[in-house]
């Protein structure tokens, strides 16, 4: 049992000088009895150990007990924020054109670069509507005469013509009747309403020009002459068809 201290406060159970406003203080026999506040103590130390860490760190703003600052996040995003102003700023940013700078133009294919390529698989029309396929008269002479008849064109085809190759002519929207040229060969006349031989070669039809095509017993252009004047354009190239 205590004791009434100096002053007549109150028992301390033989702990003189303690201060009056802490009251009775009992010293237990056994140490375990203290567990309770000593658990308390631990954490209390631990949470100022933990802002004393924060403060330490520079420039950075400390927030209330048991969470971490502002600090950090906010520079995250700042700098992505300048990150993004800037990218933005760059792309917008005029930019005054190089002398080099010129746009790479891609040309489309000319009738002349279509040789050795496949010709299409179109289907023609001959004199009475029936349809006839183009690929089914090679090896071929081609002669389109939509943009001009040009008679004398076609019978030097016809004379020229190897056995075995077809002489072809090509109209607009009607084909006529076959009648013989005057070197006594016979010419297929077809029409091509849809304009799909003339789409392939990305020629137009022009008055009093006549396009030829010589073309191989597989299919391949052998020669493409845009604008045809005589039959020696295309004369060295007649052997060819055959093979």
């Amino acid at each position: 049992m205590g004791m009434p201290d100096a002053d007549g406060h109150g028992p301390t159970d033989g702990l003189p000088g303690l201060p009056p406003e802490w009251g009775r203080v009992v010293v237990p026999d056994d140490a375990s009895a203290l567990a309770e506040e000593a658990a308390q103590v631990r954490r209390e130390l631990r949470r100022q150990a933990g802002r004393s860490r924060w403060r330490r760190l520079p420039g950075l703003a400390v927030r209330r007990a048991g969470r971490p600052p502002l600090g950090l996040p906010l520079l995250v995003l700042m700098v992505a924020l300048l990150t993004t102003v800037a990218g933005l700023f760059a792309v917008t940013w005029p930019r005054t054109p190089r002398s080099g700078d010129r746009p790479t133009v891609v040309p489309y294919p000319t009738a002349t670069d279509l040789t050795g390529r496949a010709l299409p698989a179109l289907e023609l029309v001959d004199a009475e509507e029936s349809t006839v396929s183009l690929r089914a008269l090679l090896p071929a002479v081609i002669i389109l005469v939509d943009g001009c008849p040009c008679p004398d064109r076609v019978a030097e085809a016809a004379a020229l013509a190897p056995p075995g190759v077809t002489v072809v002519t090509v109209h607009g929207t009607r084909a006529p009747r076959p009648t013989p040229v005057p070197s006594g060969a016979v010419v297929r006349p077809l029409a091509d309403p849809g304009g799909g031989l003339r789409a392939f070669l990305r020629l137009s039809s022009r008055p009093d020009t006549a396009t030829a095509l010589l073309v191989g017993r597989t299919g391949t252009l052998v020669r493409v002459v845009p604008d045809l004047r005589s039959a020696d354009d295309y004369r060295a190239d007649l052997a060819r068809l055959g093979t």
